[in-house]
């Protein structure tokens, strides 16, 4: 039995139910992936700047600066491994965050004007605005991108999104 390239041998970990393993189009695959790839792009940029801000604003708050570059670096290499899949694709990778980069830059700046909080709350927003995109993505891509995407990036999204959480209460404590 011979299988295609892109055909991964059965996994029980990612929810089938979510997958359309009927994508053929590496094209339609390639373009989802250069849009979550330049997400990934600006949510590195979009850290730097944030972390920027703390490191500016309040030198004793370390911990936060470490979780945020934690991140940080997290999101360049989900970047990385999105590169490399469309690569294998056949396509070419986006090399810029382009306008979402932009919009970014602009939540992101207007959440530091108005403090810490407001900076955390717009990093979570991005994050949670990822998890979305991951998800609609399994439905777009081909099933080794899907797979990619259930088991290591979704859970990423999910773990930042928990950290900011924490950040975000300790930061209205303090």
């Amino acid at each position: 039995m011979s299988r295609m390239p892109d055909e991964m041998p059965f996994d029980e970990s990612v929810n089938r139910d979510r997958v359309n393993y009927n994508v053929t189009d590496t094209d339609e695959a390639v373009q989802q992936l250069n849009s979550l790839l330049r997400g990934e792009i600006s949510a590195a940029e979009t850290y730097r700047m944030a972390i920027d801000k703390l490191s500016d604003s309040d030198k004793t708050r370390v911990g936060s600066i470490g979780l945020l570059s934690e991140i940080q670096e997290q999101h360049g290499r989900a970047a990385q491994a999105l590169r490399h899949r469309i690569r294998d694709l056949g396509g070419e990778a986006a090399d810029s965050s382009g306008a979402w980069g932009a919009w970014a830059k602009f939540v992101q700046g207007t959440g530091n004007l108005f403090g810490d909080v407001s900076a955390l709350k717009a990093l979570k927003e991005g994050e949670e605005h990822g998890l979305k995109d991951y998800q609609d993505a399994l439905d777009h891509t081909d099933q080794m991108s899907a797979e990619l995407v259930q088991n290591q990036l979704i859970p990423a999204q999910e773990k930042h999104i928990g950290i900011l959480d924490q950040l975000i209460s300790s930061a209205k404590a303090a």
